[in-house]
């Protein structure tokens, strides 16, 4: 019998996919299942002008407002990560043309998910960059150490990031091409059997969906 599988379409920026990240671990740990993540660059790279032209005055108060009170109902620490990982002027909207950390951020998610390790690398990097405990998570050793805990070396895959600059991106571009076909451009978003499931508020639902086909508790 095959495994069960479904794909997990990620943005290094969003915080709802760090408010989904102990709920989506706890399925990978209690359930057979192999969870695909498939990383994707924020919003905020891929349509620049979202922010300025397509999100509403309210957009930003209101996520604000959600993701603290998703925190306050899950437990979960969380904090906006210091710095932002899209450098964003956010009274205007207007996404900055030089963007010093998310690429190398998402590049090194995706050498993760290449290595096997894409879920271990989620739950050691997504930290240190959303629970508040670190401050300038970009500099020092914070990345490197992190991926080293999830079984990673850190130090080679930053340098892979930097050097396989564009063979990388060109993977990623297929995972976003991905994403737009399976009829959802947000973050996180589950693909199962080409079911889309977006948001991590899609997670119970996803789970009903999966047990429909056969999903088995680990033994």
């Amino acid at each position: 019998m095959t495994k069960i599988n479904f794909d997990l379409f990620w943005s290094m920026r969003s915080p709802y996919c760090y408010l989904a990240l102990d709920r989506l671990i706890e399925i990978s740990e209690r359930f057979d299942v192999d969870i695909k993540l498939r990383v994707v660059y924020p919003i905020a790279v891929r349509q620049p002008d979202f922010f300025k032209v397509r999100a509403s005055k309210h957009y930003r108060p209101y996520n604000l407002l959600d993701t603290q009170r998703w925190s306050d109902y899950l437990n979960i620490p969380f904090r906006r990560p210091v710095p932002d990982p899209i450098v964003q002027d956010l009274s205007t909207g207007v996404v900055a043309a030089e963007q010093p950390y998310i690429h190398r951020l998402t590049r090194i998610a995706e050498l993760a998910a290449q290595n096997g390790k894409g879920m271990k690398f989620l739950d050691q990097v997504v930290r240190v960059l959303w629970d508040g405990k670190t401050d300038n998570w970009h500099e020092d050793d914070h990345l490197m150490k992190a991926m080293d805990c999830a079984g990673l070396d850190g130090r080679a895959l930053l340098g892979r990031a930097d050097r396989d600059a564009d063979r990388i991106d060109t993977a990623i571009s297929a995972h976003e091409a991905a994403q737009e076909q399976a009829g959802h451009s947000g973050t996180p978003l589950m693909v199962f059997k080409g079911e889309p499931f977006f948001g991590q508020d899609r997670i119970q639902l996803l789970l009903w969906r999966l047990k429909q086909s056969g999903l088995r508790a680990r033994t």
